[in-house]
């Protein structure tokens, strides 16, 4: 059997589109994989982390408690999340590596939220997707492929279905790093997945029938990262 990390974006997660049946569905795409992958989904915390984070950052916040606000409302979208997988996965987020590959061992799936300040959730999926030798780590997102650049403001920007972990570097390493900021990738889940050699998948997370075939290992529409 093997092992699979899912980064899935808060932003995918809830939309306020119709996110009951998104739910739903993504938690019967994770149930039809049990037997086949191992499964555990790190969830960010999207809008509902940007919003409170503002707010907190406009009252005088410092950086570490911020990152903390945004730790909260990761491990509560990820309770969304274990509430529409119906008992199949672990009852509470994990709050460390440990607690979540020891629960691994008695949950077909683990879903779990952010971990430390200064960690974003794709990094915390890729530091997951290490300590478990993980196979695949994907990345659930909200565009459907990695771009050569922001395809928002360059409307020459080109869809990448295959790059090296060295050439995804180069494309992060532009971003910045703060609370409640947002990269496709992590520059810092880059480093680790090239560190450890793991195939990183990016997939828009709300196109279900491809998420399904990305985390099953199948041909999928998005960008795959290997060397």
């Amino acid at each position: 059997m093997e092992n699979v990390v899912v980064s899935l974006g808060g932003s995918v997660l809830i939309t306020d589109d119709d996110d009951t049946a998104y739910l739903k569905e993504v938690a019967e795409v994770f149930r039809s994989l049990d037997g086949d992958v191992r499964l555990q989904v790190v969830v960010g915390g999207g809008a509902l982390a940007r919003r409170y984070i503002a707010i907190a950052r406009q009252l005088g916040s410092d950086e570490a408690t911020l990152d903390e606000i945004g730790i909260a409302a990761t491990r509560l979208n990820a309770r969304i999340l274990i509430t529409a997988l119906g008992g199949v996965s672990n009852p509470v987020p994990p709050t460390s590596y440990d607690e979540a590959l020891t629960l691994s061992a008695s949950f077909p799936i683990v879903v779990m939220g952010g971990v430390s300040p200064g960690y974003t959730t794709d990094t915390v999926a890729a530091l997951l997707a290490e300590r478990s030798r993980s196979h695949r780590l994907v990345n659930a997102t909200n565009v459907d492929h990695v771009y050569s650049a922001d395809p928002r403001k360059d409307p020459g920007a080109k869809a990448l279905e295959r790059l090296s972990h060295a050439e995804l570097l180069d494309i992060t390493s532009r971003g910045r790093s703060q609370a409640g900021s947002h990269e496709v990738v992590d520059p810092l889940a880059c480093k680790i997945a090239a560190r450890s050699g793991i195939t990183l998948c990016v997939v828009n997370g709300r196109d279900l029938k491809e998420l399904g075939r990305a985390v099953a290992g199948g041909d999928f529409r998005g960008t795959v990262i290997r060397d």
